[in-house]
């Protein structure tokens, strides 16, 4: 018996095996680059891992385009299809995303609205149209007139969610619907949760600056996630891999951040971005960007561009009304404002 414990005790002492730092890079989700790392047991389990983590967020890319059709699948551009036409059975992955937008258009007293589509349309087509000429000069501005005409068609109580019968259905014809301020924040963090479910405990998930932290580090703590310098240099040029501040990442935390400097094209020197503030239907002019750390990604991702297209006193209100929600903003004059539990 005694030895059968020796035996026993030595077991149990046995050293846990040391997990390996890997890192992948995807380049074919939601328009942008994909980093993760991640610590494993092998490079068979995280090859595992990244494998069905790609495919989920595959699934969600698609789910969420407003451009392309996929076979077999239906999708936002398939409501925004029949816009006026019949309801459209829908995946819960769409169903779950459409509520928690519908929720955080109240949240934000409707700074967050998905139902803005003919508007930002019309800017995505002059955006495009500019980033495809290599002359500025040649860049236009859509006529205040040709936005409010589409803003007519952006009431999200036509946007009509029926959960019992899994169905979407746009009442305005002319209305269309854009997830781009919600949609990838939600799918990043769906994915990080089915990851966690297949058993990934130390991970740190970055979608075009969407970042979601698995887990701690193994021995070292928190994942730190850095907080991107939205101010030109003297060159007008914006740096890499330049912060104005870090944050720690506890296990589920998410940090989402909206800003100017990422989609944008110029006319007469003047750069308008893709964040458009409801009461102008021109580019929000309140800040450069602004920093959401939370504990769901898309909670946050919603909030960064409700946040954005709002003045910093009522943002600074609403941060401070929510639970488990943290802000740093970063204003033209090149100062920051932080909400009171950001240095925590």
């Amino acid at each position: 018996l005694a030895a059968v414990l020796s035996l026993s005790l030595l077991a149990g002492c046995k050293p846990k095996k040391e997990l390996t730092r890997y890192t992948t890079i995807f380049y074919d989700v939601f328009d942008t680059v994909t980093q993760v790392i991640a610590y494993c047991d092998s490079e068979e389990e995280f090859t595992a891992q990244m494998d069905a983590l790609h495919a989920d967020l595959v699934e969600y890319n698609q789910l969420y385009d407003i451009y392309n059709d996929y076979d077999g699948v239906t999708n936002i551009k398939t409501i925004n299809d029949n816009a006026g036409t019949a309801p459209v059975t829908v995946d819960d992955k769409i169903l779950g995303m459409l509520e928690l937008a519908q929720t955080m258009y109240d949240t934000t007293g409707g700074k967050l609205n998905i139902a803005l589509g003919s508007v930002l349309n019309i800017w995505h087509n002059y955006r495009e149209a500019a980033l495809a000429d290599d002359n500025d000069s040649n860049n236009q501005l859509p006529t205040q007139e040709e936005l409010d005409a589409a803003a007519q068609h952006c009431d999200i109580a036509n946007l009509i969610i029926d959960e019992d019968a899994k169905t979407v259905y746009l009442a305005d014809p002319a209305m269309s619907l854009d997830v781009g301020s919600v949609g990838k924040g939600y799918a990043v963090e769906m994915v990080c949760r089915a990851a966690e479910a297949r058993g990934l405990t130390s991970a740190l998930l970055n979608v075009g600056g969407n970042v979601r932290a698995i887990g701690t580090k193994p021995n070292s703590g928190p994942w730190v996630a850095g907080v991107d310098n939205p101010w030109p240099d003297q060159d007008g040029q914006y740096a890499t891999a330049s912060y104005v501040d870090t944050v720690e990442l506890q296990p589920g935390q998410s940090l989402v951040i909206s800003g100017d400097y990422q989609r944008y094209f110029t006319v007469d020197g003047v750069r308008y971005h893709h964040l458009i503030d409801l009461t102008t239907l021109q580019p929000a002019r309140y800040m450069n960007s602004v920093a959401i750390v939370s504990s769901d990604s898309g909670l946050g991702d919603a909030l960064s561009t409700g946040v954005f297209c709002m003045p910093v006193e009522k943002g600074q209100a609403l941060i401070e009304q929510l639970n488990d929600v943290e802000a740093l903003w970063m204003l033209s004059d090149e100062t920051m404002v932080q909400s009171s539990g950001w240095g925590k």
